[in-house]
């Protein structure tokens, strides 16, 4: 056998993956690229490693055997990376984080500068929805998990980022209202949901529960990016967390619709759990992000409150109680 640290890079990726077009895209790498290099590690073993049942890729149970060893390789030469740079004296090892999808707008502000200055620290970053984020933070898989809401079920220490402000959105054709949106009209708006497990998704029901209020939900969509584009065609509203749509609010493509009880507020929380014993590296990061925060909400989040809507909507929120009460018939 003749296989290459590469090979063995590309194989375990797409294991974690399960698809060639993810792995392609976590790795930079081209689609053929990733399916190269699979085949030629593929063609040094009898034996199937993967399977494709019509488009989904499996991995067979001796592909899952191989995959363990292969990580196992893998993570020696980081070690020896790791111990070189360390003999130099610099600040080495991975620093492993899982995030849930609109943490992306969040969590890479935070690292860059950090990342910077210690480039003997390996990034790995998981971004999924909020049940796999909690999998891999009560598996011990990771250093810390981003998240917007703090599982009650697990035991944590958190280090909160910054606020998670969610409000109703519509796109650049929506009605202008002369009134502020009623919790009542809100039960009318053609909601677009994210799927089930996800922490935005979570938020909104949350508030809906609390507030007793039944509304139509008229499609459900994987991703924040998936809603975004769907209030921007047209399909209908939706409640989205403010952080991802900078640059669709400006364009004029969205606007924020001002509604009784709006923006919803959670807060993003960089979580690790109780009794974890951190790495060098995770101790440095977390001591990092502690000292830095600030800053880094002055610097890269003050556009937050320059937004015009934003203001509006805020100020909707504080006169809610002082809105025209209905007249008795």
């Amino acid at each position: 056998m003749n296989y290459t640290l590469h090979q063995l890079q590309v194989f375990a990726k797409v294991v974690q993956t399960k698809s060639i077009t993810r792995a392609s895209e976590e790795l930079y790498l081209s689609q053929p690229a990733v399916s190269i290099q699979l085949k030629n590690f593929q063609d040094q073993f009898e034996i199937p490693l993967t399977e494709v049942v019509g488009r989904q890729l499996y991995v067979t149970d001796f592909g899952k055997e191989i995959y363990t060893m292969a990580e196992r390789i893998i993570n020696e030469v980081y070690a020896i990376n790791y111990k070189t740079q360390a003999y130099k004296g610099f600040l080495t090892g991975r620093l492993v984080i899982s995030i849930v999808s609109t943490g992306k707008y969040v969590m890479p502000y935070f690292l860059t500068e950090f990342l910077k200055e210690h480039k003997g620290v390996d990034l790995v970053m998981d971004v999924t929805n909020k049940s796999k984020v909690i999998n891999s933070l009560q598996n011990n898989e990771v250093d810390f998990a981003l998240v917007s809401v703090v599982p009650d079920e697990l035991k944590v220490n958190k280090e909160t980022l910054m606020e998670n402000q969610l409000f109703v959105i519509g796109n650049k054709d929506e009605q202008i209202h002369k009134h502020v949106i009623s919790k009542d009209e809100l039960k009318e708006m053609p909601l677009i949901f994210r799927e089930e497990g996800s922490g935005t998704r979570f938020v909104m029901e949350n508030y809906f529960r609390k507030h007793k209020i039944n509304v139509r939900k008229k499609m459900e969509l994987t991703s924040n990016e998936a809603v975004k584009q769907a209030v921007i065609a047209g399909l209908g509203n939706s409640i989205m967390p403010l952080i991802g749509l900078r640059n669709s609010l400006s364009a004029g493509d969205l606007k924020i619709i001002p509604t009784a009880g709006f923006p919803i507020k959670s807060q993003w929380q960089l979580i690790w759990l109780q009794g974890k014993k951190l790495s060098p590296v995770a101790q440095a990061y977390i001591d990092y992000v502690h000292k830095n925060k600030t800053a880094i909400l002055k610097d890269k989040f003050s556009w937050i409150e320059d937004i015009p809507t934003v203001k509006i909507a805020k100020g909707v929120k504080k006169s809610e109680n002082n809105l025209p009460k209905k007249s008795k018939a």
